[in-house]
């Protein structure tokens, strides 16, 4: 859910492909249903055109795997019901071909995610636009074909005239929304995240203790991958190096979500010039800046995804400013020449503890007016 264009498309349809690695059954005499399932029990697929995995270490038998399965993959369809713009019968195509300047009585879920949308937009000075689809597909990173050339001037002034979060009312008292201009919204930035909190809040109602969430790389981990040893999840935010991703540094994540924004995997080059995905809705362009990447630390998924958008297009010196002023747990992965520069957010710091941050050698920001660039001490 990731690309996004202003028209209706077709052929992208919510796709489940749901693989429930078993392990080793032992128990003879008793029916296939109630034999336990040797953990951890690992859910794999493949939705939103990403994926899922979903890792449980919670005891389990083979009837109630299934029907966790079946439940999670249950939330996804409604999330994708509500905000897919890839099918004609989703709530938000409906929103968006709604008249103007009317109220829409809208679910839920869908409010909730417009309204942590605007959110973030307003805190972020628009650098969180939900209405930016036009302007993706402009310099093609979206579903069409990829341009020659980069687009005129006269194109993006015209893009730039269309768009605006600001043309997106939220009543979140009525549950209700209207848009004021004819733009298209586009949830790619936040649903994915919005369906990781769906995935852990269905497993926290089933009496799950354990478990991490992988949905297309937004993630939530609940209590340990092995509870005896006291034993934390971990995840590795990655830089990439000839090619391929390697983990710079190892997170252990305990009953918190994460959510990373990067530049490194999708951009293309054109007249000797690197173009990333990331579209500034503020200029219209391509970011151009020394930052890489965000990873974005939050109890909700939702607004780690949102987040996380915003602050990768903001760029490194706005990003941590913004994170300050917000009270964001972050760290910014920098190009620094030929090597890589992390740096952590104050919050960061007091919720993972600045040993762990010394041992993985990841700079702090420092508040204190005797500091350089970045606010890093030199």
């Amino acid at each position: 859910m990731k690309t996004s264009d202003g028209k209706k498309r077709e052929g992208r349809t919510l796709i489940w492909v749901g693989a429930l690695i078993l392990a080793t059954l032992g128990l003879a005499g008793c029916s296939e249903n109630d034999r336990p399932l040797e953990s951890p029990v690992r859910f794999e697929g493949n939705i939103f055109g990403s994926f899922y995995q979903v890792t449980l270490m919670d005891p389990l038998t083979q009837g109630q795997a299934r029907e966790i399965e079946e439940g999670f993959l249950a939330e996804l369809e409604s999330v994708d019901q509500a905000m897919s713009t890839y099918r004609d019968d989703s709530e938000l195509v409906a929103f968006n071909e709604a008249p103007l300047g009317e109220w829409q009585p809208l679910s839920n879920e869908l409010i909730e995610v417009l309204a942590i949308s605007q959110s973030v937009a307003e805190a972020s000075d628009g650098a969180f636009d939900v209405t930016v689809g036009g302007l993706v597909n402009l310099w093609s990173f979206g579903p069409g074909a990829r341009p020659e050339t980069i687009p005129s001037e006269e194109a993006l002034a015209e893009q730039l005239a269309q768009i605006g979060f600001d043309s997106v009312e939220v009543d979140t008292q009525n549950m209700q929304a209207r848009r004021t201009r004819d733009v298209f919204v586009d949830l790619s930035g936040v649903a994915k995240g919005h369906g990781t909190d769906r995935v852990a809040a269905y497993l926290d109602q089933q009496g799950m203790e354990h478990y991490l969430v992988n949905l297309g790389g937004d993630i939530i981990a609940r209590g340990f991958r092995d509870e005896d040893e006291q034993t934390p999840w971990r995840i590795g935010i990655e830089v990439p190096e000839d090619g391929q991703q390697r983990a710079q540094h190892i997170i252990p994540l305990e009953n918190i979500s994460v959510a990373t924004s990067g530049d490194y995997r999708n951009y293309f080059e054109a007249d000797g010039e690197r173009f990333s995905h990331t579209i500034d809705p503020r200029t219209g362009r391509p970011v151009s800046h020394s930052l890489a990447s965000v990873s974005m630390f939050h109890p909700s998924n939702a607004w780690a995804d949102a987040w996380a958008t915003a602050l990768m297009v903001l760029g490194d010196e706005e990003a941590m400013q913004t994170a300050l002023d917000n009270n964001l747990k972050v760290v910014l992965l920098l190009r620094n020449g030929e090597a890589w520069r992390s740096i952590a957010s104050p919050e960061f710091v007091n919720r993972f503890g600045e040993e762990l941050v010394n041992e993985l050698g990841i700079e702090q920001l420092q508040t204190t007016a005797s500091v350089g660039p970045l606010g890093i001490g030199e």
